[in-house]
C-alpha cells in the first residue's frame, strides 16, 4: 500500500432529502439505511481502506458529529477527525483538509469522495483508482470520475467529455468539455442516448500540489484564509484557527469553485455500478423489491394493492398499507412522511416549512 496514497471523506451533510429517517443529529451517513450492519460511513471507510493506510483517511465534519465518528470508526486518529464549526460547503472544507496533509506529507496524492456512496462493483473501483492514483502522480491535472449512465436520471449531474483520441495512456481519461447540473427528462435523455456524457460521481483524484495550484489561482482568498494558519495545523492551536476562518470563509462548492473553471481538468469513463444515495427514490433502485415493484423495509407491514412504493417503518410497528401507487412512505419515531415518489424534491421544501412552524423539534 502506498504511503502517499490519501482519501478525504466528506462527512458534514445533513441528509434532509432522506428525511424524516435522517435528521439532523444523526444523517444518513451515520445509518445503516441498506441493511448491511455497517453505516454508509462505514461501508465508504472500508472502501478507502483498501488503497489508503487507515492513519491517511482523513473525515470532515461537523463538530456536532465527533462523537458519533469516534464510535463508528474506532481506527480513525482524532487529529484526522476535521471538524467543521459551521458548513461552507466542499471548497473549504477540501482547502481544511489539504493544508492538513501537507502539514505531514507534501509528496501526498488524494482521493476526495463523499460518505454517502453506494459501490457495488468495488474490484472494479479500486482498479479505477489505482490508475487514477497513478495518472495524477504523473500529470499536472484534476481527475474526476465519471460513470457510464444506466438510464436517462434527473437527479445526478452530467460531464460531457472531448471523445478524441487524446493519447493520455489510459484510453477511458478524457478531457472534459462541459459540466452540466440536473437536467429534465428530456435533456437527460439526449445525455443518455449519446456517448459523450457520463454521470458526475463527485469522487475526485489528484496530486497535493496540483489542487493547491488550482486553489491559488482559482479560489485565492480560500486559500489566502488557510495559507495562514501553516503553524497551527497539527497542534493544540487548530481548532480555535479554524473556528475563525470558517466564519470568514465563503460558502462555495469544489465543482463551481474550481473543477468548472480549471482548464486541466479530466474524467475517468467508468462503470463499476454506482449510485448517489441521495433521495429515496435512488434507495429504492439499490433495495430488493416484490412482484409489484415495492421495496420495504419493515418486518410487520402488510400490503394490499400496493405498487413501486419504497416503505420505512419500525421492525416493531404493525403497518398496513393499500391502494398506493409509487409512493414514499417512512415512518421514524413520532414523524409520519406520505409522499408522491415523483415528488420527493419537495421533502426539502417540508423541512423548511417544518423548521419555520414548529423550530428544529421535528428535524
Amino acid at each position: 500500500m502506498d504511503s502517499n496514497n490519501y482519501c478525504i471523506i466528506m462527512a458534514g451533510g445533513v441528509g434532509s432529502r432522506f428525511w424524516p429517517l435522517s435528521k439532523i443529529s444523526k444523517p444518513k451517513q451515520f445509518l445503516d439505511i441498506l441493511g448491511t450492519g455497517r453505516t454508509l460511513l462505514q461501508m465508504t471507510f472500508d472502501r478507502f481502506n483498501k488503497i489508503c493506510p487507515s492513519e491517511n483517511i482523513l473525515i470532515v465534519t461537523n463538530s456536532i458529529y465527533k462523537e458519533i465518528i469516534n464510535e463508528q470508526l474506532p481506527e480513525i486518529l482524532n487529529k484526522n477527525i476535521l471538524l467543521e464549526p459551521v458548513r461552507r460547503n466542499t471548497a473549504p472544507c477540501i482547502a481544511y483538509a489539504n493544508y492538513k496533509i501537507f502539514q505531514i506529507n507534501p509528496s501526498a496524492k488524494i482521493i476526495t469522495a463523499p460518505s454517502d456512496h453506494l459501490i457495488l462493483k468495488e474490484d472494479n473501483f479500486l482498479k479505477v483508482l489505482e490508475n487514477g492514483l497513478n495518472f495524477v502522480k504523473n500529470s499536472d491535472t484534476l481527475l474526476t470520475l465519471g460513470i457510464k449512465p444506466s438510464r436517462p436520471e434527473t437527479g445526478y449531474g452530467y460531464i460531457q467529455v472531448d471523445t478524441k483520441d487524446i493519447n493520455l495512456g489510459n484510453k477511458n481519461i478524457r478531457c472534459v468539455k462541459t459540466f452540466t447540473e440536473k437536467p429534465n427528462k428530456e435533456i437527460a435523455q439526449v445525455f443518455f442516448e449519446s456517448e459523450e456524457f457520463f454521470w458526475n460521481s463527485g469522487i475526485f483524484i489528484w496530486s497535493l500540489s496540483t489542487i493547491q495550484k488550482a486553489f491559488q489561482n482559482y479560489l485565492p482568498e480560500i486559500n489566502k484564509l488557510f495559507a495562514q494558519g501553516t503553524d497551527f495545523y497539527n497542534t493544540d492551536n487548530e481548532a480555535e484557527f479554524i473556528s475563525k476562518t470558517y466564519h470568514e470563509c465563503p460558502n462555495i462548492s469544489i465543482d463551481y469553485g474550481i473543477m468548472e473553471k480549471a482548464d486541466n481538468v479530466y474524467v475517468y469513463c467508468s462503470d463499476f455500478e454506482w449510485a448517489d444515495l441521495g433521495t429515496w427514490g435512488a434507495l429504492h433502485e439499490q433495495l430488493n423489491t416484490d412482484i409489484n415493484n415495492n421495496a420495504i423495509i419493515g418486518k410487520n407491514v402488510f400490503s394490499y394493492d400496493l405498487n413501486n412504493c419504497i416503505v420505512n417503518t419500525p421492525e416493531d410497528k404493525l403497518v398496513v398499507l393499500q391502494g398506493l401507487d409509487d409512493y414514499i412512505i417512512v415512518d421514524s419515531g413520532n414523524i409520519l412522511l406520505v409522499c408522491k415518489r415523483e415528488d420527493e424534491q419537495n421533502i426539502k421544501k417540508f423541512v423548511h416549512d417544518i423548521k419555520l412552524k414548529n423550530g428544529a423539534k421535528y428535524l
